[in-house]
């Protein structure tokens, strides 16, 4: 058959979909890009929050269309499966199966049933979505934290660790493939092992992945920030390809409402943390995320968020607005702060974080930096890339250079930095 795929949400969604990529190609099916040409369409959807779910339900009513032409089947997975199976199975009669997250494990049987062809499965068979010389990997699934305003537990369930033996199996096929960006993910990487080993195994699964030959880059999200151990930033300092790019999540720093949003740790605690990375690294990446707006957030409350940013200068930050989801806990809390209020502070917080961005990006400039070269503008000898400090999917700033020799795509090179704006820098290679 000609199948047709869409994935939507985060990068850990987006590994369930090139494993079902892979499950289909296996089965020597094809997947195409245009659903004019698809007998059958798989969603694979999200439903963290409202956008996300308004935007899972917008892609299945553009892709029911379809339906009309050559589309046999329409398929939902994902997220928004797990979570609203009953209302899609009685509003949008165009689905012709919804494949819940809590059925993923007989996914093949389940695909099979609803495209009356045979299937099977082998759990290392993906087909990369990315580009061919960078690639996510799950080291977990699930989340045990239940923070009040996250549906994360109720859709994906507890914290689910996979063993090292796996991840390393699958980060050696993923290598072999020529994977040189390698990132771990999981919605708390800093509690992976607890559940299936007992203990906090992320620095054990760091030194393993570490001795894997043709990665160059390792990076790790995210990082919970009470449960940084010491041994853990041991082993990144202590390896030869784990980047020292700290995602840390923080959410607030007022502590009532980090107690209120059931954030283990304080903003004192935070300090500490971010006082022994960066006195551990010569150039750590501090990146964090934070959302305005929570119930019960008073004005006093986010002049204190202000004044964290402004001493702590996170590197890379990103901010939301509370999204109120319902069956948390959050969503039952009176006090409910207005949009427009809000609204005005996320635009206040990221004007400060912009002038920050600015000026750690200006004391860069004179710097020679690895860069891993991602795109050619046109004709023109000038490059896009990433430095070490820049996660993928445009979720931090780029690196653009100039070089007067022809640079293959998925190859690192040295960048000396000549100007700098708010997210991006600009460079010369110095090699190619």
């Amino acid at each position: 058959m000609k199948i047709g795929f869409v994935s939507l949400g985060c990068s850990k969604n987006l590994v369930d979909s090139e494993q079902i990529m892979g499950m289909i190609k296996r089965n020597h099916h094809e997947i195409v890009g245009n659903p004019n040409q698809a007998q059958a369409i798989i969603i694979n959807t999200c439903g963290f929050i409202t956008s996300a779910k308004e935007e899972s339900i917008a892609t299945i009513f553009e892709m029911a269309k379809y339906k009309e032409k050559n589309c046999e089947k329409l398929i939902v997975c994902g997220c928004l499966a797990q979570r609203y199976q009953k209302e899609l199975e009685e509003e949008i009669p165009e689905i012709d199966a919804i494949i819940p997250i809590r059925d993923y494990n007989q996914f093949a049987m389940r695909l099979e049933e609803a495209l009356n062809c045979s299937m099977s499965y082998h759990k290392f068979e993906r087909v990369l979505s990315t580009q061919p010389w960078r690639a996510y990997l799950k080291i977990s699934d699930g989340c045990s934290n239940h923070c009040t305003y996250c549906a994360i537990p109720l859709i994906r369930g507890e914290q689910k660790s996979r063993m090292i033996e796996d991840i390393v199996q699958e980060a050696k096929q993923l290598a072999s493939y020529g994977v040189k960006e390698l990132t771990l993910i999981a919605q708390d990487t800093t509690k992976y092992g607890l559940d299936n080993y007992g203990k906090l195994m992320l620095a054990d699964l760091i030194r393993a992945v570490d001795q894997i030959e043709g990665l160059h880059w390792i990076r790790i999200l995210y990082m919970y920030p009470d449960e940084i151990e010491d041994d853990v930033l041991v082993a990144i300092k202590e390896s030869q390809k784990v980047l020292p790019y700290f995602d840390i999540p923080m959410q607030h720093a007022n502590n009532r409402l980090l107690k209120a949003m059931n954030r283990r740790g304080t903003k004192e605690h935070a300090y500490e943390i971010l006082s022994k990375i960066q006195s551990m690294f010569e150039q750590p990446t501090l990146r964090s995320t934070f959302i305005v707006g929570f119930p019960g957030e008073k004005e006093e409350d986010f002049n204190e968020l202000m004044e964290f940013i402004k001493h702590s200068k996170w590197d890379r930050m990103g901010a939301f607005t509370y999204s109120k989801e319902e069956d948390t806990p959050a969503y039952q809390m009176t006090e409910e702060v207005d949009e427009d209020v809000a609204q005005d502070r996320l635009s206040r917080l990221m004007e400060l974080q912009k002038s920050i961005s600015y000026q750690k990006n200006k004391e860069k400039i004179g710097q020679v930096i690895e860069v891993l070269v991602e795109e050619k503008e046109g004709l023109k000898n000038s490059y896009r890339g990433r430095s070490a400090a820049d996660a993928p999917d445009e979720v931090d700033g780029q690196v653009i250079f100039t070089s007067d020799q022809d640079i293959a795509l998925g190859s690192f090179v040295q960048v000396r930095i000549e100007d700098a704006g708010v997210y991006d820098l600009y460079g010369i290679c110095l090699e190619s």
